[in-house]
């Protein structure tokens, strides 16, 4: 009976989680559904799938049964010169007819990359490289598919797939000079595109950026890994530097020649440009340097005129987005704004006045997926709560708005062309993602990933929920938190609190959402008897524009006040040792975390901040001046609430930590950081990591970077 006893006791007991497995090997990787292209009939979708032998098919389902209806494409047709190519991605051509592969990828910066493409027709099933020579970037068909535009070397070209011949378009890029066709480094990160043309509907047009940055400073980093190191040089402008010049052109393929767009209005950028419906109208956004206002123009792409539809202004800064859609048929189109003191959707017509408004209330709409053909409108917004998401369609006409998921927590969406179907993806802090496939009425058609397989396992291991909360600050605001606690939690005991910090413009940390990796880390960490803190300070997202925008002009200073406040009302708590309160982040949350301990001294024994800003005047121009003016209109604002200027008040114990090659927040700004600690007689423990980006990943870089954020918090924490 005895060996029975403990039979069933062992059997019964829960593993603690590692951070191996927590941090290699993949045991706890959440799947869904990747790479689905929605087909043109709205019926069917493609997606790759692994065969056997090593060998990758795009395989064509219907959306209502999930059944495999055909096979587009197999690796055992994807042969060129004898070669078998490699099958990762693809890109129709609107007929469907053709696929654009391509091959051995490189990334350049966030989302830019640069590849060798092949051109795959489905009727003849022919195989034939795109171009010779040099890597292409942004390989796009033309509507009509039988041209592709790409750029290479900083110049357009497109080649015509009828008689083979490719032309060049533009003639004077050169790198850290002249960009024709893609972003700049700035555009890329701060207005997240990196593509830079667009062909008209009727493919007779491809209107394009050109970017001058022939003035704009260079900033350097090595690259290690060689007897010589590589010393790498682009274009980035740093807060109140130049900016590149930035215009737009229009190619017309029939008559060989270029409409340089002549824009009156003063300007800074363009942060976007879109065709209308009309093959012959294009929209263009201009905003000025401050971005507090912004001003939407319709251009005819054959005179040139140019007439201006609406402006947003703000006493602080506009929001740049990405819900412009015409309606079909119509020259009607949505507009996303923030004037109501939310973020809202408004159809206007093309003489700027608004014909309806069309959603409202004290909530933001967060995405927007589109209209279909009967005018109905589908998007997600946080309606029921800051901290979950829903989508919902909305019809234009009568008004009628139907919520199309349930269940608390955060869903996004992805519809089909039709608007017929969408994938939802569907997660809460407490439950593992699924992605699920309902239809525009929002019934559940069936699930496509449930991660049966994960929840098994993590049904093995020790747990602790995720608890939402609210608590005070000291302005007499509530804001947003989560904790969690340890599995064996002791309300008679006093625990040490490890908090976690973003803060940035519009973010959020605490929201009812998977946690992914940092999740289960911190589970990690309250198995080792830590409680763990998230809050959102004001600045952050999904409560409107008035609790966002405070931060204006003075960054740190609002946000690090909140999470101060935060851990004073922890330290509060007859469950917490005040004592041991530490603080975590990473980007803007290493900003904050370093402000933190440094600023509070009295609260704070701890600190971790991984690649932070320490001075914004060593970040880029579109960011840092969106919310803080430039340093020569705003110094004050800029130092008073850097932590390099606060370094002498360091008494705890703090942990710096950067990648060398970190071509967004750069290495600069923790070197500078280590000087400033230095000269204060600061002890400190630091540590670098070569030749890693921002995201500090790679190998065994991941499961290394938190074995020592680890080791250090049991060491000081």
């Amino acid at each position: 009976m005895s060996f029975l006893a403990v039979t069933t006791l062992s059997f019964g007991q829960k593993k603690d989680f590692t951070l191996d497995e927590i941090w290699s090997g993949g045991k706890f990787r959440a799947k869904s559904v990747y790479g689905i292209r929605s087909l043109s009939s709205g019926k069917h979708y493609t997606s790759i799938q692994s065969l056997d032998g090593g060998r990758k098919a795009i395989l064509k389902y219907e959306y209502a049964s999930g059944k495999v209806v055909d096979t587009i494409l197999s690796t055992d047709q994807l042969k060129y010169d004898g070669k078998t190519l490699e099958l990762s991605s693809y890109t129709f051509s609107k007929d469907e007819t053709k696929l654009l592969i391509p091959t051995e990828s490189e990334s350049i910066y966030r989302y830019s990359t640069k590849e060798h493409n092949f051109i795959y027709n489905t009727k003849d099933q022919s195989v034939t490289p795109l171009s010779d020579g040099a890597k292409q970037r942004y390989a796009t068909f033309s509507p009509q598919a039988n041209k592709v535009a790409f750029v290479r070397e900083n110049n357009i070209f497109i080649k015509d797939l009828s008689n083979k011949k490719e032309i060049r378009i533009t003639q004077d890029g050169l790198f850290n000079q002249i960009i024709n066709g893609a972003t700049d480094w700035v555009y890329e990160e701060e207005f997240a595109f990196d593509k830079a043309f667009f062909w008209s509907a009727d493919g007779k047009k491809i209107a394009y950026y050109k970017f001058d940055e022939s003035k704009v400073k260079e900033f350097n980093m090595a690259k290690y890994g060689k007897l010589y190191p590589e010393d790498y040089r682009f274009k980035y402008p740093k807060a109140g530097e130049e900016n590149a010049k930035v215009s737009i052109h229009i190619y017309d393929l029939e008559k060989a020649s270029t409409l340089n767009v002549e824009l009156s209005q003063t300007f800074e950028y363009i942060p976007r440009i879109k065709w209308t419906n009309d093959p012959n109208l294009l929209t263009i956004q201009i905003m000025n340097r401050h971005q507090s206002q912004l001003d939407l123009l319709l251009v005819n792409a054959t005179s040139g005129s140019i007439k201006p539809i609406l402006t947003e202004k703000s006493d602080t800064y506009v929001e740049v987005g990405d819900y412009l859609t015409f309606v079909p048929n119509s020259s009607d189109f949505v507009w996303s704004s923030e004037r109501s003191g939310y973020n809202h959707l408004y159809l206007y017509n093309l003489e700027g006045k608004i014909v309806k408004t069309l959603t409202e209330g004290s909530y933001d709409v967060t995405d927007f997926y589109g209209l279909d053909d009967s005018g109905t409108l589908y998007y997600q917004a946080a309606e029921d709560s800051p901290l979950g998401r829903q989508i919902y369609k909305l019809e234009i006409k009568s008004s009628k708005k139907t919520k199309l998921t349930s269940g608390k927590g955060t869903h996004s969406a992805k519809f089909s062309q039709s608007k017929e179907y969408f994938i939802d993806n569907y997660s809460a802090a407490n439950q593992i993602p699924q992605t699920i496939l309902l239809n525009s009425k929002g019934k559940e058609v069936r699930v496509l990933e449930s991660n049966a397989k994960l929840k098994a396992t993590m049904d093995e291991y020790k747990t602790s929920n995720l608890e939402f909360m609210t608590i005070p600050n000291t302005e007499g605001g509530v804001l947003n938190a989560w904790m969690i606690k340890p599995d064996n939690f002791d309300a008679n005991k006093k625990y040490p609190v490890l908090m976690y910090v973003y803060g940035g413009p519009g973010s959020q940390t605490v929201k009812n959402s998977w946690g992914y990796s940092n999740y289960l880390w911190y589970q990690y960490l309250a198995q080792q008897g830590y409680i763990v803190v998230s809050v959102d300070n004001r600045g952050t997202g999904a409560r409107g524009a008035k609790f966002k925008k405070i931060t204006y002009k003075q960054m740190g200073k609002y946000e690090s006040q909140d999470q101060i406040d935060a851990a004073k009302y922890l330290a509060k708590q007859n469950y917490v040792d005040a004592k041991r309160i530490g603080i975590w982040g990473w980007s803007y949350g290493g900003y904050m975390s370093s402000l933190c301990l440094f600023k509070a001294a009295d609260v704070f024994s701890t600190a971790i901040a991984v690649a932070p800003v320490t001075n914004w005047r060593y970040y880029d121009t579109i960011y840092t001046e969106r919310y803080m003016q430039t340093p020569q209109e705003n110094g004050k604002g800029y130092d008073d609430n850097s932590p390099i200027n606060h370094v002498e008040k360091l008494e705890g114990k703090f942990l710096l930590v950067h990648g060398t090659a970190d071509d967004n927040v750069h290495y600069q700004n923790s070197i500078e950081m280590v000087d400033a600690l230095v000269k204060a007689g600061k002890q400190f423990d630091s540590f670098f990591y070569p030749d890693k980006n921002h995201s500090i990943y790679g190998g065994n870089t991941r499961l290394h970077l938190y074995t020592m954020m680890t080791n250090f918090l049991v060491e000081n924490l």
